[in-house]
């Protein structure tokens, strides 16, 4: 889904998305995982897979140099979803590793697919990385 600059931003922050998360999909570096987590839930949101890629861990399971299929997963993922919320339960802050724990309401064709998920962060080189993710029940 394409997200206009004026509209607000999927992230959840009540600021237009031209003034917070795009300006990392524009390529400025979060300050902190949770910065780094908001943005690429946005950017699932925007259907962005290119900045979900560049911020993915290359320990990442889902890390692959086969970015072609990577991008048309992430892509036919993002069409299927509708992106309601997101909701930050916890963040655990630190100098090189970090972790966030937050809530994902999605509905994919009225399905409520919604998770929890305790995601951890690595810095590489002065960035912040997706390294990891639990789903919590």
């Amino acid at each position: 889904m394409k997200i206009s600059g004026n509209s607000f931003c999927p992230c959840g922050s009540q600021k237009k998305y031209k003034h917070c998360c795009r300006i990392f999909h524009y390529g400025e570096n979060p300050k902190s995982a949770l910065e780094l987590m908001k943005s690429r839930y946005s950017a699932f949101a925007s259907n962005d897979s290119l900045y979900i890629i560049d911020t993915t861990h290359r320990d990442n399971s889902d890390f692959t140099q086969d970015t072609k299929a990577w991008q048309e997963d992430i892509h036919n993922f993002s069409k299927q979803s509708d992106f309601r919320k997101l909701e930050i339960f916890d963040f655990i802050d630190g100098e090189d590793e970090a972790y966030v724990t937050f809530k994902a309401t999605i509905f994919q064709g009225g399905i409520d697919v919604t998770f929890i998920e305790k995601s951890k962060f690595l810095k590489v080189d002065n960035q912040w990385l997706y390294y990891s993710g639990e789903f919590m029940t």
